[in-house]
């Protein structure tokens, strides 16, 4: 008798769900973490110079329909996991209907009035399979990703900082993702609740396997600094000997660093995660103009060589997946590894 019934077997998917026998080969091993828009262009970028990519999110979304179902259903916020999955689909026929299906927002006067339908889909999964990744690896065969997508954590995270409302003045706490980022103010300090929490060993695996690992752009204290105070993936990530490169986010992009300059990003990743170093700061050409001090501080703090070329799209204070796409395959050729390119 079937000790779980009603659960997805692997063995009974039909054959345009099945992932294929054996791992994708062309392209290095990448690894790109972040949340949100930011990974999004990022991994539209990576998914045009390698097969071998896998998206690490952040699970600590607490507003919109992520944070509706996150309080109400007590698992990992689904929003930002469901648009990296979005950014891994093809631009084929399947992947381009099936992305604009998990991106839809439903408009009505009822409960279900802004709710994603991937957010949706994927909250079903995890109650059907009972894990978040399983979970995850479903949405993928269904969207036929080019890619995988893990959370940083097993456990859904408040985060948590210290923020002087105005310059000199005294610091207050300011509690959770969609509070943080409507605070106006200058971040002192970010940390997690729970303070160290656990990381899905696929997520580990993932890193400890990688040649390359990617950090940003996006939200620094919500999207990108949290990745660096979860221990164990905090660890993995500076002790790899994979190329890491840092994606610098566009100049008035996020709100949450809207008073700092681009050297204020870097000292204060520094300040968070003192051990870790980059072989390659990327920057928009235009952003590293207004800033001639932030190659040497990209050197300083994390002996990084400082990679600046035109990255921003038509659409104004946004990354072009396709500027940057060709930045990673110079620097990475640079670096002596070779990309499968699918211009």
């Amino acid at each position: 008798m079937d000790p779980h019934p009603g659960l997805i077997r692997t063995e009974e998917l039909p054959l345009y769900l099945s992932r294929p026998a054996k791992q994708p080969s062309g392209g290095p091993m990448i690894v790109s973490f972040g949340g949100g828009h930011g990974l999004y262009a990022a991994l539209r970028a990576f998914r045009l110079l390698t097969e071998n990519l896998t998206a690490v999110v952040t699970v600590a979304d607490d507003g919109g329909s992520s944070g509706r179902l996150r309080e109400e259903l007590g698992g990992l916020p689904p929003g930002d996991l469901r648009m990296a999955l979005a950014a891994l689909c093809d631009d084929g026929e399947w992947g381009r209907t099936w992305r604009d299906v998990i991106q839809h927002r439903f408009q009505s006067r009822g409960p279900l009035d802004e709710h994603s339908v991937g957010n949706l889909l994927i909250s079903a999964l995890w109650q059907l399979l009972g894990d978040h990744v399983e979970g995850l690896d479903w949405m993928a065969r269904l969207l036929r990703t080019h890619g995988r997508v893990l959370p940083m954590s097993s456990v859904p995270l408040v985060i948590e900082a210290d923020v002087a409302l105005r310059p000199g003045g005294p610091t207050s706490v300011i509690r959770g993702q969609s509070q943080l980022a409507a605070t106006p103010g200058r971040v002192d300090h970010v940390r997690l609740d729970p303070q160290a929490p656990p990381a899905r060993r696929e997520t580990i695996e993932a890193v400890r396997a990688a040649q390359v690992l990617n950090l940003g752009p996006g939200s620094w204290y919500t999207s990108v600094m949290p990745h660096l105070l979860v221990p164990e993936l905090a660890e993995a990530i500076v002790a790899s000997t994979a190329y890491k490169c840092l994606t610098l986010n566009l100049p008035g992009a996020q709100a949450e660093t809207a008073d700092l300059t681009l050297v204020d990003h870097l000292e204060s990743l520094h300040a968070h995660a003192p051990e870790l170093r980059f072989d390659a700061v990327l920057v928009d050409s235009a952003a590293a103009a207004d800033e001639p001090s932030l190659a040497r501080a990209a050197e300083r703090r994390f002996g990084a060589r400082l990679w600046s070329r035109p990255l921003e799209s038509r659409r104004p204070r946004a990354h072009d997946s396709l500027k940057l796409a060709a930045c990673y395959r110079d620097m990475l050729i640079d670096a002596g590894i070779t990309v499968d390119e699918q211009w």
